[in-house]
């Protein structure tokens, strides 16, 4: 080959190479709402949901409680901690992740790790380990033994007063867990709810709808993308 048709070759290869790097960075940004196979995530994405809506609080502080309950790798608590500097309960009941996260935060006395979930009841199981869609509620050739704790004990034993965001990503849990909080008057103690309702269990868009229908008397819906991720913030006056 000679040096021309070599320069030209070189030329050809570094022209390719980018095209492939956008045509990967395109699919990417394409295909995640495709295989969720809703067409609220589209949206989502398309408003940088995770980089806002869900970060966003106006009234957090440094002495505000937040609760983030399905901690999985830390990186909400990590965020919502390096924008307002406030005291973070993260409850995790996967020991592998919860490790991780404590290695994360092994520094910051502020964060405060916890290797259980919070439930409706106190209770061991055995949960799917699959990333980010770790549940209880799906089935896995990875099982791992876990558990979790009463919510209002751990509230009592805490000294818990109120909450000022809680966020819930508890693949599938949350329906007993809201179900919880609002029959045991704890929904008027908690001033921002974050939830990611799941529609794989039985039933999801009822108990979804009923869950909703309460807290619209105690709480506001500040955003909502169906079956992605929503906030409720507490009434001023109720």
């Amino acid at each position: 080959m000679n040096i021309k048709a070599y320069k030209i070759f070189r030329v050809f290869s570094h022209l390719m190479r980018k095209i492939c790097r956008v045509f990967n960075n395109t699919s990417r940004l394409i295909v995640k709402p495709n295989m969720n196979k809703n067409p609220a995530y589209e949206k989502w994405f398309g408003d940088n949901g995770d980089k806002s809506h869900r970060l966003y609080y106006s009234d957090l502080h440094k002495n505000s409680l937040v609760f983030d309950i399905g901690g999985y790798e830390g990186q909400w608590a990590s965020d919502i901690y390096s924008m307002y500097r406030c005291r973070i309960y993260v409850f995790e009941p996967v020991e592998e992740f919860a490790n991780g996260i404590r290695r994360r935060f092994v520094k910051n006395p502020d964060i405060c790790v916890n290797q259980f979930g919070i439930s409706d009841r106190n209770w061991t199981t055995k949960i799917a380990l699959n990333k980010d869609g770790t549940s209880v509620f799906k089935p896995s050739n990875k099982l791992v033994d876990v558990q979790f704790v009463e919510a209002t004990k751990y509230f009592r034993d805490n000294d818990i007063q109120f909450i000022d965001l809680m966020k819930i990503n508890i693949e599938g849990g949350e329906y007993d867990l809201l179900d919880y909080l609002i029959n045991n008057d704890w929904a008027t103690k908690i001033n921002n709810i974050q939830v990611q309702f799941h529609n794989f269990v039985p039933d999801a868009e009822k108990r979804m709808t009923e869950i909703q229908k309460q807290l619209i008397v105690t709480h506001e819906l500040t955003y909502q993308y169906k079956f992605v991720w929503e906030n409720w913030k507490l009434k001023k006056q109720l």
